[in-house]
């Protein structure tokens, strides 16, 4: 909402298309009917339909890289350098919560802004409410500190405690969580049960080769495809032991949802289905528990879900 702040109505947003369901929820059903902003929802990895949604009123730029749930790459250099060329003064926003500062940091290719959910990997223990924008861009930096004494949107002393403890550690966490992430990844890639996994530091993500370019690894962050449906897909969730059931991440511990039903779930269903996010999506926060008792656990709920029928459909 403070980043926002920095339009006015009838200026235009051209946000990544798979985003975080709570961010599609806040442009759709309050950006553009109260505040009277325009927003298009754009694959960014394709950057020529990037291209062509920018418009004379477009004044922001919004993306998430690895995008959420599917875990798409933008380029954010290219994407930088088509925006300024079309139009030097469009606001470049990226979310980074997915990544941290330790693997990603947008600011170094060209973004004006990035935004942290703090609450997730940079606190890293869940037990805080937090969020954080940075930028090198003075204008917004001065919009945004009046904003914040103006409205008064400041953490408690104890939240700011808590999350200087948790920021020592994170170098720490961020490397066993994706040391545990790619041994998993590799797991899933590999099991008849899976249909398909999407996590960049795999070769066969389709912007393995990007992903490589502007990081310096990868979070715990796993979404895939298992063989069969919505049925299956609570049977799997039902049936975890180590990994609860909830809608956040970069904690400590490991979670697993259902994006469909659970933070994607006020994404307009024909949009769901147009960016892929079916019922037998799970997205994975994998955490920095032993990495061998949660590859069991995760064999183990995909035996009791996915049949040995519905294998041999496949």
């Amino acid at each position: 909402m403070a980043i926002t702040n920095a339009l006015k109505s009838g200026d235009h947003i051209v946000c990544s298309d798979d985003v975080y369901g709570g961010t599609q929820r806040y442009f759709r059903k309050v950006s553009v009917p109260q505040h009277g902003l325009e927003v298009s929802f754009v694959d960014m990895t394709d950057l020529k339909t990037f291209g062509q949604a920018l418009k004379n009123n477009t004044k922001m730029i919004w993306l998430e890289t690895p995008s959420n749930p599917l875990l798409k790459v933008v380029d954010i250099a290219a994407v930088v350098g088509i925006t300024k060329t079309f139009q030097n003064d469009i606001l470049i926003v990226v979310d980074n919560t997915f990544m941290s500062p330790y693997f990603q940091r947008p600011l170094s290719f060209g973004a004006d802004a990035v935004l942290h959910s703090i609450t997730k990997y940079i606190n890293g223990h869940s037990d805080v409410v937090m969020g954080a924008v940075i930028t090198n861009n003075k204008t917004l930096d001065e919009s945004l500190r009046f904003q914040q004494l103006a409205v008064g949107a400041i953490p408690s002393p104890f939240d700011c405690f808590l999350v200087n403890r948790g920021i020592k550690t994170l170098h720490v966490r961020m490397q066993a969580h994706m040391a545990n992430a790619m041994q998993i990844a590799t797991f899933l890639e590999s099991n008849p049960r899976i249909e398909r996994v999407f996590y960049p530091e795999l070769q066969s993500h389709p912007q393995h080769e990007i992903h490589k370019k502007q990081t310096k690894g990868m979070s715990g962050m796993i979404s895939f495809y298992l063989r069969g449906g919505l049925e299956e897909s609570r049977e799997f969730l039902s049936s975890l032991k180590i990994f609860i059931l909830a809608e956040s991440l970069g904690g400590f511990d490991s979670l697993a949802e259902l994006p469909d039903a659970m933070t994607h779930a006020s994404v307009p269903i024909e949009d769901r289905i147009k960016l892929g996010i079916r019922d037998n999506l799970i997205r994975i926060s994998v955490g920095i528990e032993d990495v061998e008792d949660l590859i069991q656990d995760l064999d183990q709920a995909l035996k009791k879900a996915v049949s040995n029928g519905i294998l041999f459909r496949f």
